[in-house]
């Protein structure tokens, strides 16, 4: 049988299957290659006499190490609006680590009940040309949870987003129940605090939730200054009109996607992250030499 692995335990894996959920028990073969079943995994398994054993780990699409999850399609990005006051740079750092994983992300504000109505026209401005789904929620209040929902099905998702934005709020609000030890952020240090535990995937709306929040703070000293234009999803359509090949849409004459942020194609604050990235990025590869 074939099924995905949605909880793993002192050598125990849990395989949800059109059959029903399985524990399992991995080959020794994959210890001798180096490869440890991860939630998230496709996997093929045999049964006998209610023991199971996984037999086969399918090539990976995406594999996250905090948590460690694998085959990841979706992040919901949440970040909160006030308290912590929104950091759009954070933001954008989270919006390139999903696409170069290459997963679907969709921005989630939350604490909406804390901004006036003038902030929400401000942050609609900031936020125009993305290129991503912008959803304002209230975790708290259950406010556009159904179009969370929605959106959870044929998708294994997860939530990422900076510390006290309300990611274990959010998961709970989510499933129904208390996954998640949630704690309202200090007033000295700005930060939230939840019970970090195993990742284990939800079966919900017809889709997996990870029931751990992600990470909260990321570099991208990863990428190369080739493959940083590539995470942009809205210099896409630009890429191939600029008039160099080799084009990295900074300093060069006759570059379409300059032009595109002129014309307000492109949203001015993000290409700003970019360049700023652009030139971190080279900044480290000249100190290596």
């Amino acid at each position: 049988m074939k099924g995905t692995i949605i909880k793993g335990i002192g050598g125990f894996y849990y395989i949800k299957t059109t059959e029903g959920t399985f524990e399992c028990k991995a080959r020794g073969k994959f210890r001798y290659n180096e490869l440890t079943p991860i939630v998230g995994d496709n996997v093929e398994i045999s049964v006998k006499d209610g023991k199971g054993v996984i037999e086969n780990i399918f090539e990976r699409k995406s594999e996250l190490l905090r948590p460690t999850v694998a085959n990841v399609t979706q992040a919901f990005v949440v970040f909160a609006l006030k308290n912590p006051e929104l950091n759009l740079e954070l933001l954008n750092k989270f919006l390139v680590l999903c696409e170069y994983n290459n997963i679907k992300a969709i921005i989630c504000l939350n604490k909406i009940d804390l901004c006036l109505e003038e902030e929400f026209t401000s942050i609609k401005s900031t936020m125009n040309n993305l290129g991503y789904e912008v959803l304002l929620i209230n975790a708290k209040e259950g406010h556009g949870i159904d179009k969370l929902k929605e959106r959870l099905k044929n998708n294994i998702t997860v939530l990422c987003g900076p510390s006290g934005a309300g990611k274990s709020t959010l998961i709970n609000k989510l499933c129904g129940k208390e996954y998640m030890e949630t704690g309202e952020i200090s007033e000295k240090v700005g930060r939230g605090k939840h019970t970090t535990r195993h990742s284990e995937l939800i079966d919900l709306n017809d889709g997996l939730l990870v029931d751990t929040p992600g990470f909260s703070t990321l570099e991208l000293d990863f990428l190369s200054a080739e493959e940083l234009q590539y995470c942009f999803p809205e210099f896409r359509d630009y890429l191939s009109k600029c008039k160099f090949s080799s084009c990295l849409h900074y300093k060069e004459p006759n570059c379409a996607v300059k032009k595109a942020v002129e014309d307000d194609a492109i949203n001015s604050i993000r290409y700003e992250f970019y360049v700023k990235t652009l030139k971190e990025i080279q900044s480290r590869r000249k100190n290596r030499w």
